[in-house]
């Protein structure tokens, strides 16, 4: 595990989700996602990342209990908000759960999740998985309600959404790039101020990364596709070691 001199290090999950995709996209069984959970331990990764769909389009049922025999480092099992990923996050344990919000047609997740409108679905999923020593994370946008929302379901942890500051980099749009880093950093700093522990990701890359990373309150970033990505280009070892050093600079 990675050791930082900073007094608030950042943990760096990585989403192994598109491993499976590829594996998928062929059938049988490699790329095994399993093999880059250990590649992810062995260079310095502190979890491990994956989201079981209800439609199954990458990570599979069988994948979780193999990845989590493989490594001793944490899973962050993504999840939607229903009740038979509920009762599998159950039976496997993960260390933690992040509800995300899920839609069939979509390629990837679109967006945060409505924390503050779903507030009753989410009150019985979120109580069950606390009580079962799984710890809460919810995917949201970083706005004031939905933190809000987050603060009265008894989340501990939040992730927010950096999609829109990632659009915003590629389109060169600085002001705002500038205006999604302050409202990013504005509710990272809010979410610690009341006991929420503030992650972050979606569209992160090499580029627009340290920005998210150097906002002082930020715990954890989860980053996925853009790693293995670049892993086809130079390995998945070299991508993990760059954006390990990336943030660590950052901090």
């Amino acid at each position: 595990m990675n050791i930082s001199l900073h007094p608030n290090p950042l943990r760096l999950g990585v989403n192994i989700d598109h491993v499976a995709t590829i594996r998928n996209a062929r059938g049988g069984d490699h790329p095994d996602p399993v093999r880059a959970a250990e590649i992810v331990a062995s260079v310095g990764g502190d979890g491990i990342t994956a989201h079981l769909r209800e439609d199954r389009r990458h990570i599979r049922d069988e994948d979780l209990a193999r990845i989590q025999e493989a490594t001793d480092l944490p899973l962050n099992l993504e999840m939607a908000a229903t009740r038979e990923m509920l009762q599998i996050a159950l039976r496997h344990k993960p260390h933690a759960a992040c509800i995300v919000p899920e839609k069939r047609e979509e390629r990837t997740t679109e967006g945060g999740l409505d924390a503050a409108g779903l507030h009753n679905t989410l009150v019985p999923i979120v109580d069950e998985l606390r009580s079962n020593d799984i710890r809460v994370s919810l995917f949201i946008e970083a706005n004031e309600r939905q933190l809000d929302a987050a603060l009265r379901l008894g989340a501990p942890v939040v992730e927010f959404h950096t999609g829109e500051y990632a659009h915003a980099v590629i389109d060169g749009d600085s002001e705002r790039v500038a205006s999604e880093l302050k409202r990013i950093s504005d509710m990272a700093a809010l979410a610690s101020l009341n006991g929420i522990e503030p992650h972050a990701g979606h569209g992160l890359t090499f580029d627009n990364v340290q920005p998210i990373a150097a906002i002082p309150q930020m715990a954890e970033l989860n980053i996925g596709h853009y790693l293995v990505g670049e892993a086809v280009f130079v390995g998945l070892e070299n991508a993990i070691r760059r954006m390990r050093e990336l943030i660590d600079d950052a901090r």
